[in-house]
C-alpha cells in the first residue's frame, strides 16, 4: 500500500482505477482493517470509480508524524483526518463508504463538510446524529467491551492481549464459522500499530464522555450533536443477525435521515457484511454510488 503525508499523519492507503474522475472512499471499522474492502473495492473500480482504500489512524501503517500528536480516536478527529486526506489527494467532493468506526466517520463527514460529500453508504454502526443517549439495557448488554474499557482493569487487560480482545468480538459479532483463523491472524497485525490500543481505548471512551474529544474536534462534536437528521442520499447496510446492535436499534436508523434514504437487512449476516457477503454487498454500492438507489 502507498504512503501519503498530512499534516498530522502518514498515511497508508491503496488506490484502484486512478485514472477515473468519480472518487469513492473506503474506510474499515473496528477490530479490523483495510483488507475489510478486498472483495468490494475491485468491483467497484471496475463500474468505473476511483476507489481509495484507508487504513485508519492507529491502524496498520499508518502512523502519526508526531510523538507529541494526541493519541485521539472520536469521530470528528477521523472526520478531519479524512478531509485533510482528501485535501492532500486533491479530491474535491466524494462519495464515502464506512463500516462500524468508519459509518460514523461518514456522518461525521456529511455533517462538517455537506458541499464535499455527495453520498454516504454506512454498515452495521448506526449513526450518532442527535448524540448518544445511554442505550436501554439489552443494547448496553452487548456494549459490554465498550464499559470494559471504560476501566483502568479492562485496559490494562486490552494492553496485555490486543489480539485476543479483538478475537473475541470476530468470534461474538457474527454466526459461527464465518471467518478462518488464518484471515484473523493477518488482519490481526493492523493492531500491532503501536497507538492501537490508545486510539481505541479513546475512541470508546470518549464516546460515553469518559474521555474529552480531541480539543481540535470539538467544534465538529457539537454540530454532530446538534444535527438531527441527514438530507443526503444514503445507504445503511445492515446484518440481520448482527451480535453487536439489536435490530430494535435499527429500526431507529430511518428517523435520522429526511433524504433519499435506504436501509437493507442481509439474510443471515452479522456485523462484517463487506467481509461475509462482498458480492451482496458490491452489488447494493454500485446502482447506490451510479444514484439509482434509493
Amino acid at each position: 500500500m502507498a504512503m501519503i503525508p498530512t499534516k498530522d499523519l502518514d498515511f497508508q492507503f491503496d488506490e484502484l482505477n486512478p485514472s477515473s474522475a468519480k472518487p469513492v472512499l473506503l474506510l474499515h471499522g473496528w477490530p479490523d482493517d483495510a483488507s475489510t474492502w478486498d472483495g468490494v473495492a475491485p468491483v467497484i473500480a471496475d463500474a468505473g470509480y476511483q476507489v481509495v482504500v484507508l487504513t485508519l489512524r492507529g491502524f496498520g501503517g499508518t502512523v502519526f508524524r508526531s510523538a507529541e500528536a494526541r493519541r485521539t480516536a472520536n469521530s470528528a478527529i477521523h472526520a478531519m483526518d479524512m478531509v485533510a486526506l482528501l485535501d492532500a489527494l486533491g479530491f474535491g467532493t466524494v462519495a464515502v463508504v464506512g463500516h462500524d468506526w468508519g459509518s460514523n466517520i461518514a456522518e461525521a463527514m456529511a455533517v462538517g463538510w455537506p458541499d464535499r460529500i455527495e453520498r454516504i453508504a454506512m454498515l452495521s454502526t448506526p449513526p450518532r446524529l442527535g448524540g448518544m443517549p445511554t442505550p436501554p439495557f439489552e443494547q448496553a448488554q452487548r456494549y459490554w467491551y465498550h464499559w470494559f474499557m471504560a476501566t483502568e482493569r479492562g485496559a490494562q487487560a486490552v494492553r496485555a492481549d490486543p489480539h485476543g480482545f479483538a478475537h473475541v468480538h470476530w468470534e461474538n459479532w457474527s454466526p459461527p464459522g464465518w471467518f478462518d483463523e488464518a484471515t484473523f491472524r493477518k488482519v490481526a497485525k493492523s493492531f500491532d500499530n503501536p497507538d492501537w490500543v490508545d486510539i481505541t481505548l479513546h475512541s470508546y471512551r470518549s464516546r460515553w464522555e469518559n474521555a474529552a474529544p480531541d480539543p481540535s474536534s470539538e467544534w465538529l462534536e457539537t454540530k454532530i450533536k446538534a444535527t438531527t437528521k441527514l438530507s443526503l442520499q444514503t445507504l445503511f447496510i445492515k446484518g440481520d443477525v448482527d451480535g453487536v446492535t439489536t435490530q430494535d436499534s435499527f429500526a431507529k436508523v430511518p428517523t435520522k435521515f429526511d433524504g433519499p434514504f435506504e436501509m437493507v437487512g442481509l439474510p443471515g449476516v452479522g456485523h462484517f457484511p463487506q467481509r461475509e457477503v462482498p458480492d451482496a454487498v458490491a452489488d447494493l454500492l454500485v446502482p447506490f454510488l451510479a444514484g439509482s438507489r434509493p
